[in-house]
């Protein structure tokens, strides 16, 4: 199709012109029809998101998104090039990719007056079909719309009076195709107010012109909660002329949310081969993002986007990748200690109610790390509260009493594999209690877990853990109160 080269051509060939907005529905009809997925790689979405998605192509809506930060908003929209045809012809030359059967520019319109069957005709590939625009404070109508264009006028020799002075803005030059705002409520209220009628009847007004142009485009907007309070809002007579506003939501569920940190981190060759990741890891660092997303000291407005875990996960790897460089081992598995290597990847994606010092989004970062432990302990081991409220045996009174009899336990961050297992089973009963209660595991597994627990009864405050310079010392809990500020405090 997309060898033909002129208007004539292209009605003998039978091609019939449609709507962006018929495009996408029929073109979705088909998918479904074809059990086809349109939307590759978004996750935790099937039975939200997407269907409230389908059903406003298939009713020809222009669409907000509406969710916090890291809620794959931006990647939704750019996936519903799928859905555009892969080339659609336009008038060659035309700025506003003309449709020669139905030119909407002076341009278009009098090349095909001019030159009839013999207008030339080029195709636009649906990957050139997607603009996007991050609504700012300083966008003008003229970047949004158009002016008019003095240069033009002078060059061209026209007067001001001539609509050919006018310079189009992003939208207009957006004509059939997916045009994307992004954070629409940072638009100024007089911006959003432009963007009125192209939305319901298709004109525009530059400068004096008042332009009957009826632009063919798919509207996507995106916004913030947070902006409607914070920021600025969406004035209500735009939210009014758009189809369907559609909620957007984090992961509800860890297994989701480690599908998606798996899916999108992005690790070397390298690390994938030579570093191991229990699962119980990969599990912590997601419970780091739900605990923020609870927790009093993180502002929920802002939203704890999913890039944390993405990040965080990087960053584990990294950190087991680095300890094993020094060691000079060829291959390592992630422990417990090197969540240490995520905080970096935590201060940053999490805003604090209350800003403080530098350090104070660091001390949240640990006291959230120390959450996620103290609760996926409780998912996979008996509850020492609940056991101590009933007075039943503690499975933890052998491991407690060796640490109450004065031993202890340096845990260095750098220690080859070799000093970590024989430091995990100097704690007796520390194996089988890992045993008892999750099965059996490979060698590697099972030092992480045993370590795991070391943390864990930490968090419960059944045995001590204070700082070393380049580690953690785990003693009785009676000489942890006398050293130095936890690692993992809990500022509750």
């Amino acid at each position: 199709m997309n060898t033909i080269k002129t208007f004539g051509e292209l009605k003998k060939s039978g091609y019939k012109s449609r709507t962006i907005k018929d495009e996408l529905r029929e073109n979705l009809i088909e998918k479904m029809k074809s059990k086809e997925s349109v939307f590759a790689g978004i996750i935790g979405y099937e039975d939200s998101v997407i269907p409230d998605i389908e059903r406003a192509i298939l009713s020809r809506h222009n669409i907000n998104l509406l969710g916090l930060r890291g809620q794959a908003k931006t990647r939704i929209a750019r996936q519903l090039t799928n859905l555009l045809d892969e080339y659609i012809p336009f008038i060659a030359g035309s700025e506003l990719n003309d449709d020669p059967f139905q030119p909407v520019s002076v341009f278009g319109k009098q090349l095909v007056d001019e030159m009839g069957d013999a207008t030339p005709i080029s195709w636009l590939h649906r990957s050139e079909r997607y603009l996007e625009k991050l609504a700012t404070p300083d966008v003008s109508v003229a970047d949004l719309i158009g002016d008019v264009d003095p240069i033009k006028a002078a060059n061209l020799k026209l007067s001001y009076a001539d609509e050919r002075v006018l310079h189009f803005g992003i939208i207009p030059r957006s004509n059939r195709c997916i045009f994307v705002i992004n954070e629409l409520p940072d638009l100024q209220a007089r911006i959003q107010v432009a963007l009125f009628n192209i939305l319901q009847e298709g004109d525009i007004q530059i400068r004096g012109f008042k332009l009957r142009i009826p632009l063919d485009i798919q509207f996507i907007f995106t916004a913030n909660p947070e902006d409607y309070t914070n920021r600025g809002s969406i004035v209500t007579p735009l939210k009014d002329r758009i189809g369907s506003q559609i909620l957007t939501h984090y992961p509800k569920s860890i297994a989701l949310s480690k599908s998606i940190t798996r899916q999108e981190s992005r690790l070397s060759a390298t690390q994938k081969e030579n570093v191991v990741v229990n699962e119980l890891l990969a599990t912590l660092v997601e419970r780091i993002a739900f605990e923020a997303r609870e927790s009093e000291y993180v502002d929920s407005k802002s939203g704890v986007s999913a890039r944390l875990t993405i990040t965080a996960y990087e960053n584990l790897v990294s950190t087991a990748e680095r300890r094993m460089l020094l060691n000079g081992e060829t291959k390592t598995f992630v422990r417990i200690s090197d969540l240490f290597g995520v905080i970096p990847a935590v201060n940053g994606k999490i805003e604090l109610v209350y800003e403080g010092e530098q350090e104070g989004a660091g001390i949240v970062a640990m006291s959230l790390l120390g959450k996620a432990i103290r609760n996926e302990f409780i998912e996979l081991f008996p509850d020492p509260a609940k056991l101590k409220k009933k007075k039943e045996a503690s499975p933890y009174q052998e491991i407690v009493s060796w640490f109450g009899d004065g031993n202890s336990v340096d845990m260095l961050l750098q220690e080859g594999d070799k000093s970590y297992k024989k430091n995990l089973e100097a704690v007796p009963g520390l194996s089988k209690l890992v045993e008892t209660y999750t099965g059996k595991h490979q060698p590697d597994d099972k030092l992480v877990m045993m370590e795991f627990v070391l943390y864990a009864l930490a968090e419960h405050s059944l045995i001590g853990k204070s700082a070393l310079q380049r580690g953690v010392k785990f003693t009785d809990i009676l000489g942890s109160m006398l050293s130095e500020k936890d690692f993992f405090k809990d500022e509750n």
